[in-house]
């Protein structure tokens, strides 16, 4: 059973993800992204129609990133037991409208251009993270 926030949790949806056809349905997305839960960052790579890495990162190796999506572990938490109960993000706790709330600090990036991944792939990046409702997962104290 892996815990969140880990490189193991990370890599156990980046797995599942490659492993589901349907993960597909949404076409290509190619985008270097963040996930930032309290000081720890981790970077997660699509390429195409899969994830092709998964890896912790500091903060400065953060800003070469398209985006990070960065939020309290607390927020996270409830997310991913959100997604869990679910089987899918509600409507309060979608990646757009974590965004919607909190625009300035939700999804980060340093260049518009890039940052806009975010926006753009955006179904694709929901999808990676419903995932998680099939996942066991224990929450790190």
């Amino acid at each position: 059973m892996p815990v969140f926030p880990s490189t193991e949790w990370f890599q156990d949806l980046a797995d599942l993800a490659n492993d589901d056809p349907a993960f597909r349905k949404f076409g290509t997305i190619d985008c270097e992204m963040g996930v930032e839960v309290g000081p720890s960052i981790w970077k997660i790579v699509f390429e195409a129609f899969e994830v092709t890495e998964v890896a912790p990162i500091d903060a400065e190796a953060a800003g070469e990133l398209d985006f990070v999506l960065s939020m309290s572990p607390d927020a996270w938490r409830e997310m991913v037991e959100n997604i869990a109960q679910h089987g899918g993000a509600d409507l309060h706790h979608t990646l757009n409208t974590l965004d919607l709330n909190d625009p300035e600090n939700f999804a980060r990036g340093e260049d518009y251009h890039r940052r806009d991944k975010f926006y753009r792939f955006n179904q694709t990046l929901q999808d990676f993270f419903d995932g998680s409702a099939k996942l066991e997962t224990t929450f790190a104290s």
